[in-house]
């Protein structure tokens, strides 16, 4: 029986009486049934009960969704076996594969996960079936172990096990076969390497699978990497690359080039980098796939980088943003004119909160146009243009011909170089809203990057009118959130005062929903400040970051670090987090710092 603290006691009660209830009826009508056979002992239930329950209540006593996986994890309890929330990215696909047939597999609701000491261990949804259970001990000469899991999670594994594996299997078959040894004389004609890579129908189908996989569980990025005798597959869910496949290095080939087809990238090349983009479509919703190949030692390797439209709206809520910097941030994207700058590395969210902002301004009376490397996400209500520096046609180049197509608001990818600023500073003063990004760890060191390379300070003064640096931290899974107190050393390195008692912190204990990492998506943590009429003579003056930063300070701005405490003390990410997302500045910090008094 599970433990009742995984429910409402309430809750508990009701769903294990109504499957007490239900156990009851199905032992009397199946006991005579088993005294006829020549049973002994009583019988259990059948996943009947389990369907009916789940089709008779579709809300919990609390008005909440019941859970497949709450009614699973119950009925596991009731039938004595343990319950396992099916995790694929820490299952062997091909060990599924090569110990249980597919038919049988589907069939029966078998999936073999893993073995240790001689004992396989099986997830099913029907723990009574005993045939099925003697034909897999039969056929492996092994002895069986069952575990519980929910069906729906058992036929999805199925479908993306043994489809990917399958079809990747047949199609090594099919590019390294074909030619019949013992006829010398026998003449077989090779599919190209094109042809294969671009149609052959199980690399179409494992590259779908592939992809749907990737969706369901919310990867941000693909990673299909050719080493000395296997490719290997990784996603990146939450920040964190994850190996989810390993195939052999004689498919490797022909995955490229089927994304390259479906990309419109030139398969025959393969030795210069390409970027490309997929337009589909996942469970309704449609998808951003972008595509970019590099030459490395052992062949190409390809990352797409998955975004869903939907995540970029018009609510600049959904950005994460704390009250204060959602204020400072709004009043800046609505000024008629100026530069705001949004700094960070790769992957800090600056181009999700660029495309939000500009949806928000989107409307039919406004004239916004982008010059972006690449395009990431295609909105119809803007004006998109991507860099090609191929033919020389570069931010510079693009943005000197923006303004003359009368726009309102120009959004610069990237400040690379002293033309690009130039002119971006130009718009700027003629009466244009600019957007643009910079690669500098926090918001500052902006100014001082734009004056190193070559800006003159009086037209950076005059224009510049805000810097946003940013960064992602990894938000508590809800599910398995639990507290804790920090520890004196803890406070103590965040700069915390606990003289008047414990500071409670959460964190995530590991759970199914979470694949035991404590963690589920992300958010932002921002340093963000607007230029006020002191900062601007500050940077007239040429004044060091430091001073600027201290400034800002005093305005009102936060640190990431401060940011991500606030953060933390609110309960939405861990001092782990904080920890490693700001070390960098932690290790710049003077002596001092944010008391808990100042960030909660």
């Amino acid at each position: 029986m599970i433990a009742a603290g995984h429910l409402p006691a309430n809750r508990a009660d009701s769903l294990l009486s109504s499957f007490e209830a239900e156990r009851s009826r199905l032992s009397r009508a199946k006991l005579a049934e088993a005294k006829l056979a020549g049973s002994v002992g009583q019988v259990a239930p059948t996943p009947t009960a389990l369907e009916v329950f789940l089709a008779f209540n579709e809300k919990g006593l609390d008005e909440k969704p019941l859970r497949e996986d709450l009614v699973t994890e119950v009925w596991a309890g009731l039938v004595g076996l343990p319950y396992v929330k099916l995790d694929p990215l820490k299952l062997d696909p091909a060990f599924a594969v090569r110990t249980v047939s597919k038919p049988f597999a589907r069939k029966n609701g078998y999936l073999a996960l893993d073995e240790e000491g001689g004992v396989l261990r099986v997830a099913t949804f029907n723990p009574f079936d005993q045939w099925a259970q003697e034909s897999v001990e039969r056929v492996t000469q092994k002895r069986i172990a069952l575990v519980i899991a929910s069906k729906s999670d058992i036929e999805r594994l199925i479908t993306e096990f043994y489809g990917f594996r399958q079809s990747v299997q047949k199609a090594e078959q099919q590019i390294t076969g074909g030619i019949d040894l013992g006829n010398l004389e026998q003449f077989v004609r090779m599919k190209s390497d094109q042809e294969i890579e671009a149609s052959d129908e199980h690399v179409v189908h494992a590259v779908d699978y592939l992809l749907r996989y990737a969706l369901s569980q919310r990867a941000s990025d693909i990673h299909i990497e050719p080493k000395r005798t296997e490719s290997l597959c990784r996603f990146r869910i939450d920040g964190s690359l994850s190996v989810v496949s390993r195939v052999p290095r004689v498919v490797h080939n022909a995955f490229i080039n089927r994304i390259k087809t479906l990309s419109r990238l030139d398969i025959a090349e393969k030795r210069k980098p390409q970027d490309g983009r997929i337009k589909t479509e996942f469970e309704g919703k449609a998808i951003d796939i972008r595509v970019s190949t590099l030459p490395v030692a052992f062949g190409e390797k390809m990352v797409l980088r998955l975004f869903d439209p939907a995540m970029v709206s018009a609510d600049l809520d959904t950005l994460g943003f704390l009250q204060r910097d959602k204020d400072v941030f709004e009043a800046l994207i609505h000024r008629p004119h100026g530069i705001l700058l949004v700094t960070g590395p790769t992957g800090s969210g600056k181009t999700t909160s660029l495309y939000t902002a500009l949806r928000k301004l989107a409307h039919e009376d406004v004239n916004i146009t982008t010059i972006e490397d690449p395009i990431e996400n295609v909105f119809e209500g803007i004006n998109q243009t991507a860099v090609m520096p191929q033919i020389g046609l570069g931010f510079a180049e693009i943005l000197r011909t923006i303004l003359r197509q009368d726009p309102d608001i120009i959004m610069v990818g990237e400040i690379r170089d002293l033309e690009t600023a130039r002119h971006a500073i130009q718009a700027s003063l003629t009466g244009h809203l600019v957007f643009s990004t910079l690669h500098t760890n926090d918001a500052a060191s902006a100014v001082t990057r734009l004056l190193d390379i070559g800006v003159q300070d009086f037209l950076l003064a005059s224009t510049l009118t805000g810097v946003m640096a940013q960064r992602l931290v990894k938000r508590i899974c809800a599910t398995c959130a639990a507290e804790r107190a920090l520890s004196d050393e803890e406070a103590a390195t965040l700069s915390l005062d606990c003289s008047n008692g414990s500071i409670l912190v959460r964190y995530g204990e590991g759970c199914a929903d979470c694949r035991k990492t404590g963690y589920r998506g992300r958010t932002a943590i921002v340093e963000l400040f607007g230029v006020t009429p002191i900062i601007r003579r500050m940077i007239h003056d040429r004044a060091p970051e430091n001073e600027i930063k201290s400034q800002a300070k005093k305005d009102g701005m936060l640190t990431l670090r401060e940011c991500a405490i606030k953060k933390l003390l609110a309960g939405e990410t861990s001092y782990e987090q904080v920890i490693e997302v700001t070390a960098e500045e932690m290790s710049s910090r003077p002596e001092g710092g944010p008391r808990a008094r100042e960030v909660s």
